[in-house]
Formats: structure tokens, sequence, C-alpha cells
């Protein structure tokens, strides 16, 4: 058995992590009737590595706990994790590809601004620049969803 502060050496993670992961149930440490302080063993400390993997893989706080319990109902979690997976694999394309149109449109932004003296703000305006780009990028977005570029 050992205590919150040797788990946290043992695995790498901070001590704070470890009663936090207690307090909401992904770790279930004993008490020691002695002094009452949390103790784990040997299964903790692997099941602390295994959120950690899993963590490392993208799954949230949430879905481990989802894979914990299937687990612990002596049923494969390999099903859902790949599908929970797969999901993730599919969010991180859509948003990849925001991130590619926003850097696209940044770059557009930039040469747009390239011979553009700063101006100051008044009452057309917080900022010169933000407000040609946007009309630019406007008058863009309405050409190309009519040339069909945009679904």
């Amino acid at each position: 058995m050992i205590t919150v502060n040797a788990l946290s050496k043992h695995s790498g993670v901070s001590a704070h992590t470890v009663r936090y992961y207690s307090r909401i149930g992904l770790l279930n440490p004993r008490r020691d009737p002695k002094n009452g302080y949390r103790v784990f063993d040997s299964a903790d400390l692997n099941r602390l590595r295994f959120i950690r993997n899993a963590q490392h893989l993208g799954f949230t706080l949430n879905e481990i706990f989802e894979i914990l319990a299937i687990s612990e109902k002596e049923h494969s979690p390999c099903q859902r994790v790949r599908d929970l997976l797969n999901q993730r694999v599919r969010e991180n394309q859509r948003k990849i590809e925001e991130l590619v149109r926003l850097q696209a449109r940044m770059e557009k932004t930039l040469a747009l601004w390239r011979n553009l003296p700063d101006g100051m703000p008044g009452k057309h305006g917080v900022c010169r620049l933000i407000d040609s780009a946007s009309e630019a990028l406007r008058t863009e977005s309405h050409t190309m969803i009519e040339e069909g570029h945009y679904v």
C-alpha cells in the first residue's frame, strides 16, 4: 500500500491529480484505518497509467469513465474505444479543415493589408484594416458560394 505522494512519484502524475481522480471516482483508494490517509496499491497504479494513456490518445475523462465502467462489468470495451476514436478522428479532421480555411483567410487578409496605411479610430470604425478585410472577404465568400465552392 502506498500514499498519494508515493503513487504520484511512481506514476509521474501530480499528487493534486491523484487526489482529483480519487475525488471524482476514477481512482478508488482505501483509507488507512490508523490515520485515515488514502492508500493505493499496484492495481491503482495500473489504472492511473491506463487513464494517462487514454488521455494521451485524446479520450476525455467522461469517456474514460465509460470505458472503465464497461470493463468493470467484465465486458470488452474495445469496440466502444474504436467507436470513440473514430468519432474523434472525424471531429479532428473537420477542425483541421476549418483551421486550413482560417489560415487561408488570414493569409489573404495580410496580403490585402500589405499596402494599406494605419488609420486612427473614429466615427467610421475601430480599425480600418479589419473593416476593409471584412468587406473584401465577405465579397469573396459570396463569389465562392455562387461558384459552388462552399456547400
